[in-house]
C-alpha cells in the first residue's frame, strides 16, 4: 500500500519560477509511479499555477497526498525525525535557491530542503531561468558542494519532440532518473548512427 514504507514518500515544492508544468507533471508521475507525494506550494507558485495553466491548489488535491501551504513551519516535514526520501524543488526560483544555500530555512521548502543536506537525503533543484548571474552560479556551486543535485530545466531534442509536452517529459524524466524510478517518459539515446563515407 503506498504510504506504508517511509522510502516511497517524495516531497516536492513549487516555487515562484516559470515552468510550474514540470512540478504538475512530476507530481502526476510519482503517484502514477506508487509514491507517497508531499506538495508544498509557495503563494508565488500558487500563482503562476494559476498563471501558466490555469489550474489552482484544489485541482492539484487529487494527484496528491497532501498539499501544504510554505508558512505551515509545524508540520512534520519540518523534522530531521520525520523520515522520507528525496525531496524535488521544481522549478526553482533562484531566490529558494539562494536561500537554501546559504541555510536560510525561514520557510517550509527551504527547512525541509535543509533537512534533506543535513540528513544526507537527495534533494534536487530544477532552476528555471537563464541567462544566470554570477550569484546563481556560486549558489548552485554551495549546494552542488553540500550534496544536492542541480537539473536545470534544459531539455534535449535528439528525440525530436513535436510539442511541450515533450520537452516536459524529458526532464521530468530526468529527475525520475535522479530519484531511481523506471519510467518511458523520454527516448533514451542510443547513439547515432555513422554516414556513409564520414
Amino acid at each position: 500500500m503506498v504510504g506504508q514504507d517511509w522510502r516511497d514518500r517524495v516531497i516536492v515544492g513549487i516555487t515562484g519560477a516559470s515552468g510550474v508544468i514540470y512540478g504538475e507533471r512530476l507530481c502526476q508521475a510519482l503517484t502514477e509511479s506508487g509514491k507517497e507525494v508531499h506538495l508544498i506550494l509557495s503563494s508565488s507558485g500558487e500563482q503562476l499555477l494559476k498563471m501558466e495553466l490555469g489550474l489552482d491548489r484544489q485541482d492539484l488535491s487529487g494527484r496528491v497526498h497532501r498539499i501544504y501551504g510554505n508558512d505551515e513551519m509545524t508540520s512534520q516535514l519540518s523534522s530531521g525525525s520525520h523520515r522520507f526520501s528525496s525531496m524535488v524543488v521544481v522549478p526553482s526560483s533562484m531566490r529558494t535557491m539562494a536561500a537554501i544555500a546559504s541555510g536560510n530555512s525561514d520557510n517550509l521548502i527551504c527547512r525541509v530542503a535543509d533537512v534533506c543536506l543535513k540528513e544526507r537525503r537527495k534533494l534536487v533543484l530544477v532552476p528555471r531561468e537563464t541567462p544566470l548571474g554570477l550569484s546563481h552560479i556560486r549558489s548552485m556551486e554551495e549546494l552542488t558542494l553540500a550534496g544536492a543535485v542541480i537539473l536545470p530545466a534544459m531539455p534535449a531534442f535528439y528525440h525530436r519532440p513535436s510539442e511541450i509536452s515533450d520537452m516536459v517529459s524529458f526532464i521530468v524524466g530526468k529527475i525520475l532518473d535522479q530519484l531511481e524510478i523506471e519510467h518511458d517518459l523520454f527516448t533514451r539515446w542510443s547513439g547515432a548512427e555513422r554516414r556513409q563515407g564520414s
